[in-house]
């Protein structure tokens, strides 16, 4: 068992915490405070190969592995935990649509989304269907050469920015056999959006995606009718790890950033860093991100094998960002008054952390799945 990085991974690690902390740190705040988010930031992005890590180079992505994808998950985080949903949304599109799309939609889709050009959201969640996510109503109905979408996705990350939706519509009978996706262009006539006033990942202009009677080209069908509860499935099952290390960035840089200033504010005659009350406390939580980042790179490097991986991954997205809200929240209380100001990160990066708290399965669900995946499906609560 080998815990260490190769050298290549850990040059790209030491990239991606450059470029976190020279460029993104300072521009965090403005996002959240209602700045629009340029589209030549997101090119910027892709000029370091995160919105092509998953896609061919055939089509001007990186091929990159999903360890990889990891460390820029940690490192990003570190400075701007936002753009972590970039790359979270381009790996799962990359894999979906490299994997399952047509030869004219990758052609059209891939080297825009790793270019930076195009955005892709992933429709799964609805207003009645999130946890129980195989009770989704919106169909996709077959006319001729199209398909016609109809119905409401919810809680849907780039709902106010994005170019198209990978959109999970009932397409035959019920359960999650009877569901495939689509990829759906976002301008064409039936599409309205409305965004949310979310209290964290302001950046990412979260909100739901309407579709009244959507007529989109058969081609864009992604893989079978009935495969589409398994591509979101499959997607899940390495985008927790991602997520649980997005939080693990933003909670060891609050951890790192309270260190500093323990040693050089001064209570009682002496820095803070020698009372035990606040020592033991960072101690403690250094030790639990620790942990969860362990896990998660475990679990990421089971998909990089492979192997069989979903309790990994459902253990990754419940202790992640379990231990990185409370590892944040420390670090507010172990500033005082003006960890609770505006003045600095902690309290926007608590928020943020907090939204993937839910996405991706709620703590109660990952529970859940590790449950399943101990004992057995036949002693599930949950089919």
């Amino acid at each position: 068992m080998d815990f260490e990085f190769t050298d290549s991974e850990r040059q790209f690690a030491e990239s991606m915490r450059r470029y976190a902390q020279d460029r993104l740190r300072a521009e965090y705040p403005s996002w959240d405070r209602g700045a629009p988010y340029p589209r030549e930031r997101l090119r910027e992005i892709a000029g370091l190969g995160i919105t092509g890590l998953r896609v061919p180079a055939e089509y001007g992505g990186a091929e990159g592995s999903y360890v990889m994808g990891g460390i820029a998950a940690e490192e990003l985080a570190r400075g701007d935990y936002n753009v972590t949903l970039f790359l979270q949304l381009t790996m799962i599109a990359g894999d979906i649509l490299s994997g399952h799309a047509t030869d004219a939609v990758k052609r059209r889709w891939l080297p825009a989304m790793a270019s930076g050009e195009r955005i892709i959201a992933f429709g799964l969640t609805e207003p009645g269907a999130g946890s129980d996510a195989a009770a989704l109503t919106t169909t996709a109905t077959r006319d001729g050469d199209s398909y016609v979408v109809r119905g409401e996705k919810a809680s849907i990350t780039f709902a106010g920015m994005a170019d198209a939706c990978i959109v999970f519509a009932r397409m035959g009978g019920k359960g999650a056999r009877g569901i495939g996706a689509l990829l759906v262009p976002l301008d064409d006539p039936g599409v309205s959006r409305h965004l949310y006033r979310s209290a964290g990942e302001r950046l990412t202009q979260r909100g739901s995606l309407v579709f009244d009677g959507v007529r989109v080209p058969a081609e864009n069908l992604l893989g079978a009718e009935s495969q589409g509860f398994i591509q979101a499935m499959a997607s899940f099952d390495y985008n927790r790890a991602i997520i649980a290390l997005c939080c693990v960035g933003a909670a060891q840089q609050s951890l790192d950033e309270t260190v500093e200033y323990a040693k050089q504010r001064h209570t009682f005659g002496k820095p803070i860093a020698k009372h035990e009350g606040v020592s033991f406390q960072i101690a403690e939580h250094l030790t639990l991100v620790a942990a969860a980042r362990l896990l998660a790179y475990r679990c990421l490097s089971l998909r990089d094998r492979g192997e069989p991986h979903t309790k990994e991954a459902a253990m990754a997205k419940w202790l992640g960002p379990k231990v990185s809200v409370e590892a944040i929240h420390a670090c507010i209380i172990l500033h005082g008054w003006m960890g609770y100001d505006q003045d600095l990160p902690f309290e926007q990066r608590l928020r943020d952390v907090i939204g993937l708290e839910i996405g991706d399965g709620t703590p109660e669900i990952m529970k859940a799945i590790i449950a399943r995946e101990t004992f057995g499906r036949e002693f599930s609560a949950y089919k």
